[in-house]
């Protein structure tokens, strides 16, 4: 089991001039286990913060955060904006960096072969587009076979038909394993297409504005009409999180 319990008190910043800036403040927060999450929030508001507390990338709050019933720490696949691959290693090179070395080499040949990059696996970094680039860094963080994956705006500034294609064989992979996902965005279709839950979050000191169920069966997620309306739906009916957009 791998929900996730939020409960930060306290997160602050202490800027260049010595003044100090609450990003976070009584954030408290319950993930549901195997659920795909959407963060909607204003830039600056603390969803890579709060992103980066999970990942236990950043110690200094207060509060706590208990992830499950794991008997062991969980394994956390952590998908950033910039792809961050090694340049001197190839795109298999990069994925293997990421597993024991005794991994099965049938496990890196699957994935790649779900995000169409069987080709390509012995590319360099500089011979791929963004949209590939991006599919790699996916790749990587399924490899390890998480029991959360966290994703910070990862399909930003790819064009739409790329963010389209990239997402379907995201959400391909995770229906195979159904894992708990927290997906940052500031586009509420895609948030819409992906998540079973949106949590709308308020600039900062950050806190929950709205948590609201998705609940269009995912065959009927390609009809871009059916999102829209959707997404007017939550617009009318929740007013406050047009500011947040």
């Amino acid at each position: 089991m791998t929900a996730i319990h939020i409960d930060i008190k306290s997160k602050t910043y202490t800027s260049p001039d010595s003044r100090q800036h609450t990003a976070i403040a009584n954030l408290k927060l319950l993930l549901p286990d195997n659920e795909f999450v959407c963060l909607v929030g204003p830039s600056g508001c603390g969803k890579t913060t709060l992103l980066n507390i999970i990942a236990n990338l950043d110690s200094q709050y207060e509060g706590e955060i208990s992830i499950g019933e794991l008997h062991s720490a969980p394994k956390i696949g952590y998908i950033f904006q910039d792809p961050r691959l090694l340049p001197w290693r190839t795109v298999r090179e990069n994925i293997e960096l990421a597993l024991p070395a005794q991994q099965p080499a049938e496990i890196i040949d699957s994935l790649l072969e779900s995000m169409q990059l069987t080709k390509n696996q012995n590319d360099y970094p500089q011979h791929l587009s963004l949209g590939m680039s991006r599919r790699v860094a996916i790749i990587r963080a399924f490899a390890i076979n998480p029991d959360i994956l966290l994703m910070d705006e990862p399909f930003v500034s790819l064009d739409a038909p790329t963010a389209r294609q990239v997402r379907d064989l995201l959400l391909g992979l995770w229906q195979q394993r159904p894992h708990t996902v927290l997906f940052v965005t500031h586009d509420l279709r895609e948030a819409i297409t992906l998540a079973d839950r949106l949590i709308f979050l308020s600039a900062a000191p950050m806190a929950v504005v709205s948590n609201l169920e998705v609940n269009i069966p995912r065959a009927q997620r390609h009809n871009e009409l059916t999102i829209e309306n959707f997404r007017q739906k939550l617009l009318t009916e929740h007013p406050k999180i047009k500011q947040l957009l």
